[in-house]
């Protein structure tokens, strides 16, 4: 089986260390700021500069107190002693997770993007933090403490926030994943109709001793293609369950969390992945021109039919009735399965209009693909 995941990177993201480290930085942060102010001492600053993620350790004390967050702030005060109470000052754990958050999913945004302007207008929409307490009035943290933390850290900051950022922010960004998703699996759901015997003009890569179908050793199944289609309908789920989040009871309930643990981890992954994926197969696509050229023939010239009319038209005849003398030709082509061209070129009603070199011209490909590089250029692909 082909297999080539070349960016483990945004696992490390959201990995639990990466986490409790991105917590962690936003608790600096916030020190850094009371310690500007006169709030925190100099020497206790060197202190919580050097504090350090112990991620066994966190695990170990939250097996005991079930909370994430006083098993963190636990692990940092057997680290600091009396000077602990310097860390979390009028913080909620929602003001650390969710400012943490929009540095991991800037982070992971950052992996994903490549020129997606999609992703760009999301990754500046999450990226915000909120420091403004259980409430969101800044009872115990002043307005401008969140506004220089939040600078401090590149972020962005909610102008009304509850206990928590608001998550139709969130949704917008799951939804884009899953809209990029989606166009990859445009792309390939094409390649598995390409590829399907009885067409078989584009294939993904296949490996050297690798298998198809179990039943049928002729078949090349398009297996990555559709693992991409498979996942983009994941991702789908994903955006719903994102939508979800933005309507919490009381403007915040405890539900959204359990969502995102898994949602923004794995969708960010998941779109890596398929990113990674996809470019892989397109890089490797095997592309049959002669098997084309075949297919076309397939409809015995039919292809053609527009040009022939238009050609009918530009001659004088009114459109309806050089309609009706090109499908009345199209429809025996079909039924006697006879060329398009020998029909057409044999019907007075044709050729008293079109000279027989400029009927020939009708049925040239390269027409059709004179434009192809403006396209090109449109993309940056030319």
């Amino acid at each position: 089986m082909i297999e080539r995941y070349t960016r483990p990177a945004m696992g490390r993201i959201w990995s639990e260390a990466a986490k409790y480290q991105a917590w962690l930085r936003v608790e600096i942060a916030v020190c850094e700021a009371y310690a500007r102010r006169g709030r925190i001492p100099a020497d206790v600053m060197v202190r919580i500069r050097a504090l350090r993620v112990d991620v066994d350790r966190i695990l170990a004390v939250q097996q005991r107190v079930k909370h994430e967050m006083i098993a963190l702030l636990t692990t940092l005060e057997e680290q600091l002693g009396d000077d602990s109470r310097y860390v979390h000052i009028g913080l909620t754990t929602n003001d650390v997770w969710d400012t943490a958050t929009a540095l991991q999913l800037r982070e992971a945004l950052d992996l994903l993007m490549q020129g997606q302007e999609r992703l760009r207008r999301a990754r500046d929409v999450v990226a915000v933090g909120k420091l403004s307490g259980a409430v969101g009035q800044f009872a115990h943290v002043e307005p401008e403490i969140e506004d220089e933390v939040c600078r401090d850290l590149g972020l962005g900051i909610e102008p009304v926030s509850t206990q928590i950022v608001q998550r139709d922010r969130h949704a917008e960004l799951v939804s884009t994943l899953a809209i990029v998703a989606a166009s990859l699996e445009k792309i390939a759901l094409e390649i598995r109709g390409l590829q399907r015997t009885e067409v078989l003009e584009a294939q993904e890569p296949f490996g050297e001793g690798q298998k198809g179908s179990s039943a049928m050793p002729h078949k090349r199944n398009p297996e990555l293609a559709e693992r991409i289609c498979g996942l983009a309908r994941l991702l789908r789920g994903y955006a719903t369950a994102a939508l979800e989040n933005v309507a919490l009871w009381h403007e915040r309930d405890i539900s959204h969390s359990s969502v995102e643990r898994v949602v923004f981890p794995d969708a960010t992954i998941a779109l890596d992945y398929i990113l990674d994926l996809a470019a892989f197969i397109v890089e490797g696509l095997e592309v049959d021109p002669a098997r084309m050229a075949e297919n076309l023939e397939r409809s015995y010239g039919l292809i053609y039919s527009q040009r022939v009319l238009l050609k009918l038209t530009d001659a004088g005849l009114a459109r309806q009735k050089a309609y009706e003398i090109v499908q009345r030709n199209s429809m025996r082509a079909w039924r006697e399965r006879r060329s398009f061209y020998e029909l057409i070129a044999a019907d007075p009603a044709v050729t008293e209009h079109l000279p027989p070199a400029e009927l020939k011209a009708c049925f040239d490909p390269a027409w059709y693909l004179r434009n192809v590089n403006t396209v090109f250029r449109r993309a940056g692909l030319a």
